[in-house]
């Protein structure tokens, strides 16, 4: 029997092959250079139509036809028609009150979170995650994943936290429109800013996904925004609710779910500090 043969490359080619851009001066990840396509070479066989050889018909000299005799066509006869059977009739009200009754009794899943904005390498979702999200220790390493969060004080009113809970502030030398940070140096170490990493995913709870975004610092990393207005933590505020640095220098204030100050706390932590 002959066997011919074929080879055929199956190339998978993948989307978005192009590196992801990176804030200013980061290195853009490279994750995803042990998923480069990788050529298939596949191999399938196919049996000759003829066994006799390729291009060549059967001999059918002296093969025997055996004859087969005419069958008589069946002559159709009449059949009775089949009678319905009776259905057993079923309130409808009832089968309806049943459903509705059903409905309200199961609860309807969560929605996820759907992609509300996009900034550059940036997703801001349209709300929390649905996926527990472990907020990072240290406040000056920054985070690929970003949680917001509202907390209310009965002295201040309510603020912007991240997933761990800790105070986000904003600071009056800096502006939103333009979105600019003037804290550097110094004063980003007492007020360490609020860093995305690439690619980033943000998802905030009680803040408009919309106003949320990124400004990009002079050391090539990129700073949370609401509103515009860069975010910080304050160095000396060790646990998720602390309030350290509110008034600081008349400067310094927890933000808003809209970007906005939120009041200063009276007494002689508003004039304490020495931070710019």
């Amino acid at each position: 029997m002959i066997k011919r043969s074929r080879t055929m490359y199956v190339v998978a080619m993948l989307a978005g092959l192009a590196s992801v851009a990176a804030c200013g001066n980061q290195a853009a990840p490279t994750d995803a250079a042990a998923d480069l396509p990788v050529p298939v070479a596949v191999q399938a066989s196919e049996a000759p139509l003829n066994p006799q050889g390729p291009g060549e018909l059967p001999d059918l000299a002296g093969a025997q036809v055996d004859e087969v005799a005419p069958t008589a066509e069946p002559t159709a006869e009449p059949t009775a028609e089949p009678t319905a059977a009776p259905t057993a009739s079923v309130p409808v009200a009832d089968e309806d009150a049943q459903v509705d009754e059903e409905q309200q009794a199961a609860p309807e899943p969560d929605a996820s979170p759907t992609v509300a904005k996009t900034q550059r390498w940036v997703k801001i979702f349209s709300g929390p995650s649905q996926a527990d999200i472990t907020p990072p220790k240290s406040r000056t390493a920054g985070s690929k994943t970003v949680e917001l969060n509202t907390q209310d004080n009965g002295q201040i009113g309510t603020y912007v936290t991240d997933g761990a809970g800790r105070t986000l502030y904003r600071f009056d030398n800096d502006s939103n429109k333009p979105p600019k940070t003037t804290c550097k140096g110094d004063c980003a170490t007492a007020w360490p800013p609020l860093l995305i990493r690439s690619p980033g995913k943000i998802f905030p709870d009680g803040v408009d996904p919309k106003t949320v975004g990124f400004v990009e610092r002079g050391d090539g990393t990129c700073q949370v925004t609401i509103n515009g207005w860069p975010v910080y933590y304050f160095v000396a505020d060790a646990k998720a609710g602390d309030l350290n640095g509110q008034g600081l220098n008349g400067k310094w204030f927890a933000i808003k779910p809209d970007g906005g100050k939120t009041a200063a706390i009276p007494g002689p932590l508003a004039s304490s500090g020495t931070t710019k």
